[in-house]
């Protein structure tokens, strides 16, 4: 790890608040690479590391089957589906079986809950995969059924999540180059976007109604190009680190798509959605350099002078940097805004999209390097008030119970489902924050922890990047589908949408 306790150092402080950013220690330590650098190396040595002791390979874990959660974990069992479902107590046994083989007590498939069962669990190799798994995306059909493309190192594989909550294959879509782990998915319409790191991978748009008529018990391997719906490869050296979709618009964007040295400085490479067969770019934006992640919305909120405009909240590393990007060809940044305790700021969601008053911030070093409110370990939610957006302010905070490191979270109906590493899958309710924008009064609503290896660790958790990478939990069903690095997926249902 480069030394950047001085970072600790400079932002340890018991409260957080928006601060101007530091543009001397901006250019050193990010606008550089240098923080990103030393966290991509931090997550290669940890996987490498992983990897020597075998637990990368997938193909040790086996399937798993429905699991109730009681007393605070779930003790999955080893099972064969029968294939007949016991629809009349769907609700209570969802699942009847041939072989059942109980495990309590194997402490590598016991998995700490709360408010959420486990209904499937298969290994990435069962899903045509031998590398790890990353990040992923749902897309529902016209008649209501549920699919998942997930992203693991080489390639996406597609299941649909039956309706008692089985993972059935499909299929896989190949990368486009060299494998990579940093593969990222999001849904437009009804194609799956899917970006990666790999030079010369470019992005590719896969046509999801591509599965409904697929056998699974001949899951189909699709070409890399050939059988996509559309490709974008107007990127530096073709490679992006993540991908955002402005469904409203009709556009997707590229961000973090490295070299920085670019003309567009890995910021925002907007695609224009009209005619997949012919994607092309209206412009870029590097005006604040290097971005991470982004969200981008039509504006509705109570920022009158924007009402309308197509936005784009950004989470580049050091700030929150908020975007007008009607001009595409010369997009205006309104307010760059950072934060005490900033360390990388990783990824964040508004609070509601119809009503843009505040938004969610995580921040994927802090805990890693003991900084500002993370000092202890605990994954913090910074809270940012956005009724301005000239002048964002940080209100407040919540903190995950469990010790881990933040890494991805979307809010669902006043819920926010976040996957930290280590920790999993944590649900906490939101819907107090605009009148208690401190977050005093956020709580916690459900979690299932899918890494028992960090279990007996005081505070029960690991400061590592293990475990999961992202969730999804967009599905009517109510399953959310988690993946994870080393295991495969996990399909698990809330029992409860009531504070623990």
């Amino acid at each position: 790890m480069l030394a950047l306790s001085a970072l600790a150092l400079v932002c340890s402080v018991a409260w957080a608040k928006e601060i101007p950013v530091d543009e001397d220690r901006a250019a050193r330590m990010y606008d550089s690479g240098l923080v990103h650098e030393s966290i991509m190396a931090a997550k290669h040595k940890t996987w490498a590391k992983t990897e020597a002791s075998g637990a990368m390979n997938s193909a040790q874990y086996p399937e798993l089957g429905y699991t109730p959660c009681v007393d605070g974990v779930a003790a999955a069992t080893v099972s064969l589906w029968s294939g007949a479902m016991t629809s009349p107590t769907l609700l209570t046994t969802p699942w009847s079986w041939t072989k059942k083989k109980n495990i309590p007590g194997d402490a590598n498939n016991s998995f700490r809950c709360s408010n959420a069962d486990l209904y499937h669990f298969l290994a990435h190799a069962d899903l045509g995969s031998s590398g790890q798994g990353s990040s992923s995306w749902g897309w529902t059909s016209e008649d209501g059924r549920e699919f998942m493309a997930i992203g693991q190192q080489d390639g996406a594989a597609f299941v649909e999540i039956s309706k008692e909550g089985k993972l059935v294959y499909l299929g896989r879509l190949p990368q486009a180059s060299t494998p990579s782990i940093w593969r990222e998915i999001r849904g437009y319409e009804h194609y799956m976007v899917i970006g990666s790191e790999a030079v010369g991978h470019g992005i590719q748009f896969f046509d999801m109604t591509k599965l409904l008529t697929l056998d699974p018990a001949s899951p189909k391997t699709f070409d890399a190009i050939a059988d996509l719906a559309g490709y974008f490869n107007g990127l530096p050296v073709g490679r992006t680190h993540n991908v955002v979709v402005n469904q409203e618009l009709g556009y997707a964007v590229s961000v973090g798509a490295q070299p920085r040295t670019s003309a567009c400085r890995s910021g925002l490479i907007f695609m224009d959605l009209s005619d997949l067969s012919n994607i092309t770019s209206p412009g870029c934006s590097g005006a604040d350099g290097y971005v991470h992640d982004a969200q981008c919305l039509v504006y509705r909120g109570p920022d009158a002078k924007y009402n309308g405009t197509d936005i784009c909240y950004g989470y580049n590393e050091d700030s929150l940097t908020i975007y007008d990007v009607s001009n595409k060809a010369n997009a205006k940044i309104i307010s760059k805004t950072s934060y005490e305790g900033a360390s990388y700021t990783h990824q964040g969601w508004v609070l509601d999209p119809m009503n843009q008053e505040y938004l969610l911030l995580d921040d994927e070093y802090d805990e890693e390097e003991q900084a500002g409110l993370a000092a202890d370990g605990f994954p913090v939610t910074y809270i940012w008030d956005i009724k301005s957006l000239e002048a964002p302010k940080q209100t407040g905070y919540f903190k995950a119970p469990v010790r881990g490191i933040d890494h991805n979270q979307y809010v669902i109906d006043g819920l926010t489902y976040q996957s930290n590493y280590g920790a999993g899958l944590r649900v906490a309710d939101v819907s107090s924050i605009p009148a208690d924008p401190t977050g005093a009064s956020v709580c916690d609503v459900a979690a299932f922890d899918i890494y028992p290896e960090d279990d007996a660790l005081p505070d029960g958790g690991l400061i590592d990047f293990v475990g999961s990478w992202s969730s999804y939990g967009y599905f009517k069903s109510g399953f959310v589908v988690i993946n994870t690095i080393e295991r495969g997926v996990f399909v698990v249902k809330l029992t409860s949408k009531i504070c623990t």
